[in-house]
């Protein structure tokens, strides 16, 4: 089931589509206020956002950027009346993955979020996120809130190994054996410790990156 989140004020509208997406087997909410869709994405995010240009309470070009600075890689639409190219480009500027022109057909909408998601699917798949952690296998590097974060090749393989098995805890034995007895190069339990030290200093202490008593870490979403 594909969950969508819907910024429309206009009831006829968003109706429509809600309904003609749940019909498709997604789940639909409708949101007739940014303020209200703020709310929701801080708590949960959805698999694609659809957004309305004016709004109540404000434009969607700014909800636009203000999930890009928090959800770099979160999928969004523009369903808007708004259709000159300077519009468009100011859409796609603000950080939209595709935009859409009322009126529209519900058929190729519902095509648009699908082809949208499997771009979205492929990219991420060499990508893994927790919280605002990213990690890029493709080009092996780490970013915290879209920042690059220095890191050694130890503390890469650390915490790609935990984020690999997000939500599980992995055990302190288990990382010493694959992060180090694996490269021939065997270390005390010690050695852990001070490596995850090192790597929490360098990621600003992430709430996501858990410490299991005396057993092992996790990571673990906490927004």
């Amino acid at each position: 089931m594909i969950e969508v989140y819907y910024a429309e004020d206009d009831k006829v509208i968003g109706k429509s589509v809600k309904e003609y997406l749940e019909q498709q087997n997604c789940k639909v909410t409708v949101f007739e206020a940014i303020a209200d869709i703020r709310k929701a994405l801080i708590n949960h995010l959805p698999a694609v956002v659809l957004l309305d240009w004016n709004m109540p309470d404000g434009q969607g070009n700014d909800l636009c950027r203000w999930i890009r600075e928090r959800w770099n890689d979160l999928p969004i639409i523009y369903l808007t009346v708004r259709g000159d190219s300077h519009d468009i480009v100011a859409g796609f500027q603000s950080g939209a993955d595709d935009y859409v022109v009322k009126p529209f057909d519900l058929t190729v909408l519902y095509s648009r979020i699908l082809a949208l998601l499997r771009r979205t699917k492929a990219e991420k798949s060499t990508k893994l996120f927790c919280d605002d952690l990213m990690l890029d296998k493709e080009k092996s590097i780490v970013c915290c809130q879209q920042k690059e974060i220095p890191v050694s090749q130890t503390e890469y393989q650390l915490l790609l190994l935990l984020l690999e098995n997000k939500g599980k805890t992995v055990t302190r034995r288990q990382l010493l054996e694959q992060v180090w007895d694996n490269s021939g190069n065997y270390v005390n339990d010690n050695t852990l410790t001070v490596t995850m030290k090192r790597l929490r200093e360098k990621l600003h202490h992430p709430l996501c990156l858990k410490t299991i008593r005396s057993f092992g870490y996790r990571m673990e979403d906490t927004k």
